[in-house]
């Protein structure tokens, strides 16, 4: 039997995460929920979900000798990284004051500005973004396949990734902005919108990824 851990810091919407994964996962592939770093180390396919703030959540991970099983993870099997999961997976965060993240991948985290206008009617933004929007799939990953282009996803946000390299980015959306919605490098695939939280779009998503065995070609 294969193991999905889900990375518990104390932060994010856990139990929404773990029961959709249950729901796609194949037979064969238990779904746990772990703050254990020897837990994280040990499964196949690991998940890095998560929501607040990324100065708090580099406090936990660090409180919880979490950050090395993370990255080591990251850089050795099918990793999926959600919201918060994904922004830390980044150099340094704007939030907070500035807060130096897991370092991963080069590029910074920034905060949507207050000004921003609807491109269509002129209206203002609201910050945080919340609610739906369409997913422009920049270039083809496993991880899309079952999913039609534009497809919508659920946000709930104030701050985008701005990757330093542009080959990083695997999806953007426009919120004022157009903007990087999702990263991927070799076994590593990550999000700004909540899967979970997504309908249909997002448990295939998730489905996908249950049965990726982190090549970015193709499905295990």
């Amino acid at each position: 039997m294969s193991t999905l851990a889900i990375v518990d810091y104390g932060m994010g919407n856990l139990r929404s995460v773990a029961k959709a994964l249950e729901h796609v996962a194949p037979e064969g592939v238990c779904v746990e929920v772990t703050g254990d770093p020897a837990r994280v180390r040990a499964a196949d396919r690991v998940v890095f979900p998560g929501q607040g703030a990324a100065g708090d959540c580099m406090v936990e991970l660090r409180a919880r000798a979490l950050s090395e099983a993370v990255i080591e993870a990251a850089r050795t099997r099918p990793f999926l990284g959600i919201c918060m999961g994904m922004q830390v997976l980044m150099a340094h965060s704007e939030e907070n004051r500035g807060t130096d993240c897991l370092g991963l991948f080069a590029g910074r985290v920034r905060r949507f500005a207050e000004d921003m206008r609807d491109a269509r009617n002129g209206e203002r933004l609201k910050i945080p973004q919340m609610g739906w929007n369409g997913v422009h799939q920049e270039r083809a990953h496993p991880l899309w396949a079952g999913i039609a282009q534009d497809e919508r996803f659920y946000f709930v946000h104030s701050y985008y990734v701005a990757p330093d390299e542009a080959d990083l980015t695997v999806a953007t959306t426009e919120y004022g902005i157009r903007y990087t919605c999702a990263v991927a490098r070799a076994n590593v695939f990550a999000v700004q919108f909540h899967p979970e939280k997504s309908a249909a779009a997002g448990l295939q998503l998730l489905r996908n990824f249950a049965r990726w065995d982190g090549n970015p070609g193709a499905l295990s």
